[in-house]
């Protein structure tokens, strides 16, 4: 009996460890000032020569804070409680794998590098700041010709919308 409540002891403690330890369901967590009621966020600053890829992350990263947060996105800075700043400073497409009876590229892996900053307006306290945010996502190259399909523009925007999830848990969370 003596050996059972020992057990049940040291179940207990390290239930009551586990629950302490800061594990908790990504998203479900805001590190935020609970004044923020509004963010703007303007249109991402692209650096790289890929047309209209800045459209593409701020439009997702608008429709991820919309989706995920109760924030309000407004389009005016200086209405808003924070403003989040984007500047995509490189684009790389490299060969992922080949085909080796035809020797043509069938996946290719776009990376996205970026600086991202959220600034309090009021204070201009900088609450959130990564100036190495890297986002990558591979994309299908079709090798037969006669259905080559570009798979570029959509593999940009499963990537914008991969990264704007990524980058919201990491403002919300501070990672």
């Amino acid at each position: 009996m003596q050996k059972f409540a020992k057990s049940i002891c040291v179940t207990v403690a390290l239930a009551i460890c586990a629950a302490g330890c800061g594990y908790h369901v990504v998203g479900t967590t805001n590190t935020l000032p609970a004044s923020l009621q509004t963010i703007a966020i303007p249109a991402f600053v692209n650096q790289t020569t890929k047309y209209r890829l800045e459209q593409r992350l701020t439009e997702a990263v608008v429709h991820e804070f919309l989706a995920r947060t109760s924030y309000k996105v407004v389009a005016d800075p200086s209405a808003a409680d924070a403003v989040l700043h984007g500047d995509v400073t490189a684009l790389e497409s490299v060969v992922e794998v080949f085909d080796t009876n035809t020797g043509r590229a069938t996946s290719m892996l776009v990376t996205v590098r970026m600086k991202v900053w959220l600034v309090e307006r009021q204070t201009n306290k900088e609450l959130y700041r990564n100036d190495k945010f890297v986002f990558r996502q591979p994309y299908a190259i079709s090798t037969d010709i006669n259905t080559f399909f570009d798979e570029q523009n959509p593999a940009l925007d499963r990537m914008s919308r991969d990264f704007a999830s990524a980058l919201v848990a990491g403002i919300m969370e501070k990672f």
